[in-house]
């Protein structure tokens, strides 16, 4: 398996990790980093959203849509959530209202640990993500806080067995323990 995520993965891609703090009714993830995958797949391949579908799928998190960021705030409290940027380039917000602004571009990509609140606030011609989601995770959409017994069923979710980017050997395996 890691021979073929080598040959999906860009051979300059680099990881950054961070964690956000719980921010009002955004719970965010108190135990797991989010993950910024920059240069993750070549910016210049003619079909990224194919592209990022293969890698995704190759490292066990079946990517199940193609589309956009939503320009509300929101976070899901089922799944985690794997996005690659497809096409174009956008600013997003995560973490919440006055959260963390991130500038991303076609070729990043983005793990986000379940709770964590993101936002479009801006995006060029183009933008298209591809999202995808550990097995037997089914992501909702919430935009109010959460109960403390929904936040425990949140942070008690199973950790993926790969990087949606990496593989087997990828960050956040190193991450998220």
């Amino acid at each position: 398996m890691a021979e073929q995520t080598l040959s999906l993965l860009a051979h300059d891609a680099r990881c950054e990790h961070f964690m956000l703090p719980p921010n009002g009714w955004v719970p965010n993830n108190t135990r797991l980093p989010v993950l910024v995958w920059r240069g993750a797949i070549d910016a210049r391949t003619p079909d990224g959203a194919s592209r990022f579908e293969a890698l995704f799928a190759q490292n066990g998190w079946p990517p199940q849509w193609r589309d956009s960021v939503f320009d509300y705030h929101h976070f899901h409290s089922t799944a985690h959530e794997a996005l690659g940027i497809a096409s174009g380039d956008a600013e997003l917000i995560l973490g919440g209202p006055h959260g963390r602004v991130i500038a991303v571009s076609a070729g990043d990509a983005l793990v986000l640990p379940a709770g964590t609140g993101h936002c479009l606030l801006a995006a060029g011609r183009r933008f298209q993500v591809v999202g995808a989601y550990p097995p037997g995770q089914q992501w909702d959409i919430r935009r109010d806080a959460i109960s403390e017994q929904e936040r425990i069923a949140m942070e008690e979710l199973p950790f993926p067995r790969c990087d949606p980017v990496a593989g087997e050997d990828g960050p956040l395996l190193r991450h998220w323990n």
